[in-house]
């Protein structure tokens, strides 16, 4: 059986840290041609030496020089730009797409445009530029398979599936870890609070944005782009013990859910080897043990992240777009301390107030948003003190 060719983005964040375990457990399958990441070269020439790679990225250009310094046996791109030739020059079948934030986008494109499968966990080319991706997925016949474990769950549920049978994704939620809390608690939500999820491991980005629930928005953008279904037929479901990871409801009444223990290796081993289920040392469900598992509805009076998100998402043309950056801005200032947890929607939802928008969602329109969100963001920061 031949190797299959594997290049992996975001290589020393936690999707590329779990993506490289299953490649490792996972014997000859996969060869691992190619690695990139944001800025930390240091783990990146680590994991360069353990995979036996030489092809490598680094999307902050400081740290690009510096690992080609410290490494000159190994060749060094610098910039997204370096990222994208990464894509295009070297010769792989799988790209594993977990850069944080719109710096994905031009990868992911490149990707496709190769006809090439791209296992996908980043959101935001999928939320500012969802026509865009799938379009160019359909033009270049490319796979797009989702990591993330609710997306993944929808797309395991939905394999075999007649379209037309679907009634509704039911798009389960952990809740995040501040479920409970009043508003006036949540205000006081610190940043080392809200990085300590309380069932998985992520980046702190999407950490903060789980615990706003903005996360599930994201997810709603990309369901409604995957699978081309209504935002208005997807819904969002609290499930604290995050065992059901989604479901989907069928004209004949069924409801199918994916279950498994929360661990990301599992959505990673899946999307990188479909069609096949391969075995593998993860633990096991057990449902007697489990004993119950809870469900409940969003509260969106104390989580506005999620209205915002399907707002947006209705709206469409240059709004996902704003939505997308004015969060990437907010979050980073929280997470400096310059601005309240609670704070976080209320900026979002004055950018998106003062944004004149353009139906157009060509890569132009939507690159020129993106830029347009992120200054007013900082405006909207500026006029507020900071939390005490």
């Amino acid at each position: 059986m031949s190797q299959t060719r594997l290049l992996i983005l975001g290589a020393t964040g936690s999707i590329g840290h779990q993506a490289l375990d299953v490649v490792g457990h996972l014997g000859d399958r996969f060869a691992v041609v190619g690695l990139a990441s944001s800025s930390n070269w240091a783990d990146l020439a680590g994991a360069a030496d353990a995979v036996g790679v030489a092809d490598l990225a680094l999307a902050c250009p400081d740290a690009a020089a510096q690992l080609a310094g410290a490494r000159p046996d190994l060749r060094v791109r610098s910039g997204v730009a370096g990222i994208v030739d990464l894509v295009q020059s070297v010769e792989a079948d799988v790209v594993v797409v977990a850069i944080a934030g719109l710096a994905a986008l031009d990868p992911m494109l490149a990707a496709l445009r190769r006809g090439l499968r791209v296992a996908f966990a980043s959101k935001e080319p999928l939320v500012a530029a969802g026509r865009l991706v799938t379009e160019t997925a359909r033009r270049h016949v490319a796979a797009l398979i989702p990591i993330d474990s609710e997306i993944s769950a929808v797309f395991q549920c939905l394999h075999g599936v007649p379209p037309e049978t679907v009634e509704r994704i039911l798009l389960t939620a952990s809740g995040g870890p501040f479920a409970g809390l009043s508003r006036e608690q949540l205000a006081a939500v610190t940043p080392e609070q809200a990085l300590a999820h309380p069932t998985w491991r992520m980046g702190p980005k999407v950490t903060v944005d789980s615990a706003t629930l903005m996360n599930k928005g994201f997810e709603v953008f990309e369901l409604h782009w995957l699978f081309d279904m209504p935002v208005s037929r997807i819904e969002v479901v609290i499930h604290h013990q995050s065992v059901i990871h989604s479901a989907v409801q069928l004209a004949d009444s069924s409801t199918v859910a994916q279950m498994s223990l929360p661990d990301m290796r599992a959505p990673i081993q899946y999307a990188l080897t479909y069609p096949e289920r391969l075995p593998n040392e993860l633990p096991r469900l057990d449902l007697p043990s489990l004993g119950q598992m809870t469900f409940a509805r969003p509260d969106e009076s104390r989580f506005p992240c999620l209205r915002l998100a399907y707002e947006a998402a209705a709206s469409g043309g240059t709004y996902p777009a704003v939505l997308n950056a004015a969060d990437e801005v907010a979050v980073a200032a929280f997470l400096d301390g310059r601005l309240g947890f609670t704070a976080i929607p209320a900026v979002l939802e004055a950018v998106l107030e003062s944004h004149d928008p353009d139906t157009d969602d060509r890569l132009d329109s939507l690159l020129a948003a993106d830029e347009w969100a992120r200054r007013a963001t900082e405006l909207e920061l500026a006029g507020r003190a900071a939390p005490s």
